[in-house]
């Protein structure tokens, strides 16, 4: 298992790497799937960090403070310096899976996505910041 942060910056080399653009909200919504992924192919999460259910879709609120300076634009590449020493080469190819489906679209379609599926819409209140729980995440995509 890894930390948010080194799937978050795997996350951003992968979008620079293959032209896909990448901001804050962005990221939030590809560490979703991810875990999503890791979940259904592995049986264990991509990271231990909890997912919340914010207004706009699921966050992982240690990885949205690391990267919020940058507000709403497009994150730095530098950001992601040796994101791939940190994440194994069997481990890659599992999440390069996922954000070649998912990279190409924008956060907007995305935030659209999350708020039309089960564990968004079961665990979210405004004002409240749920945790989405990592079982509703393997449930809603083992049987979607």
């Amino acid at each position: 298992m890894y930390s948010a942060i080194d799937v978050a910056k795997y996350i951003i080399l992968f979008c620079k790497e293959n032209g896909y653009s990448i901001s804050n909200l962005k990221l939030q919504k590809l560490l979703y799937f991810v875990q999503a992924q890791f979940l259904i192919t592995t049986g264990k999460p991509a990271f231990s960090e909890e997912i919340e259910a914010w207004d706009f879709g699921p966050v992982v609120p240690e990885v949205y403070q690391h990267f919020k300076m940058w507000g709403s634009s497009e994150l730095p590449s530098v950001l992601a310096r040796n994101a791939e020493k940190k994440i194994y080469k069997r481990d890659q190819e599992n999440m390069n899976e996922i954000l070649e489906e998912c990279a190409q679209y924008s956060a907007s379609f995305l935030v659209d996505i999350t708020h039309n599926q089960d564990p968004w819409a079961d665990a979210y209140e405004k004002y409240c910041n749920n945790v989405i729980t990592k079982e509703s995440i393997k449930e809603y995509f083992r049987n979607n």
